[in-house]
């Protein structure tokens, strides 16, 4: 029987010179979920692809490069993740806007090693690459917010701040679920009252002040 983890065997699925990268970065997203971020080494992983330990080094020239492309790929999956669901949520502005941020929890919950990872990278001194694919994620949500603009909620000079806002909240309550100082029913709440709180103020956001007398 076959194996992909770390105990020598052949893996499961075939590759060649074309896919080892895929392959690598598939083993790499596994150890990192179930081991941590500490397990991760291209050595070992190349003994679990069945390849020479230096044939990563085409494609990672060190474990730094490995980390970047997690990064880059966790970027780019989860903006994909955010726009799927935007996109098939009823359309107005607070299904949209609930659907986006359900999404981006969900993933951080289910991806926590990942996540952690993902912005460890971009607040370091990241790669064009991970940069690029961070942009992507900010927008994809700056899309989602722009729905506001449309709805009328707020103006459009408010979409990057919100954006922000958006994004912090949704870290602010990922990583109280990662401590255990919530539960994930828990953060789910409070995700749909600062959602709800959140369209409300955005909403104000739009109402012009009272002419003074």
């Amino acid at each position: 029987m076959s194996s992909c983890g770390y105990d020598g065997a052949v893996p499961d699925r075939p590759f060649h010179h074309g896919n080892l990268r895929a392959v690598l970065l598939d083993q790499a997203e596994e150890v990192l979920r179930e081991r941590g971020i500490d397990a991760l080494s291209l050595r070992e992983l190349a003994r679990a692809a069945g390849v020479s330990h230096g044939a990563p080094r085409s494609h990672f020239i060190d474990r730094n490069a490995l980390l970047d492309a997690l990064a880059e790929r966790g970027f780019v999956r989860l903006a994909d993740e955010v726009r799927q669901a935007a996109s098939q949520a009823p359309e107005n502005y607070a299904a949209v806007l609930h659907a986006a941020g359900a999404a981006y929890l969900a993933f951080a919950l289910r991806e926590p090693a990942l996540h952690d990872l993902m912005f460890a990278a971009k607040a370091g001194a990241p790669s064009q690459a991970v940069s690029a694919a961070a942009e992507r994620l900010f927008a994809t949500l700056a899309g989602v917010m722009s729905a506001g603009v449309e709805a009328g909620a707020y103006d459009a000079r408010d979409v990057g701040r919100l954006t922000l806002l958006l994004g912090t909240t949704i870290q602010g309550i990922s990583a109280f679920i990662a401590s255990r100082r919530i539960t994930t029913p828990q953060g789910e709440a409070l995700l749909d009252d600062a959602i709800t709180l959140f369209i409300a103020g955005a909403s104000a956001l739009a109402i012009p002040p009272a002419p003074t007398q």
